[in-house]
């Protein structure tokens, strides 16, 4: 009886390290996916920023040249 139990617990010990290792294995890919997605998005988010703060320092020197033009 002894040698039987030892050989179910030894089954059910590689058994839950082997899924452990899945487990974990999945989780570590659907933290890549996420954080390229996530990395991706703030991407976007910065270059649209770039492209406002852009605009807006081109009309602050069109307003500031057409100033200076005024008072000339």
């Amino acid at each position: 009886m002894g040698y039987v139990l030892r050989v179910r617990l030894a089954s059910f010990f590689a058994g839950a390290a082997t899924a452990s290792a899945l487990g974990l294995y999945i989780l570590y890919k659907d933290y890549k996916v996420a954080h390229e997605s996530i990395s991706h998005q703030v991407k976007g988010l910065h270059q649209s920023f770039d492209r406002r703060i852009s605009a807006l320092e081109s009309l602050k020197q069109a307003e500031a040249s057409q100033h200076v033009e005024a008072t000339e």
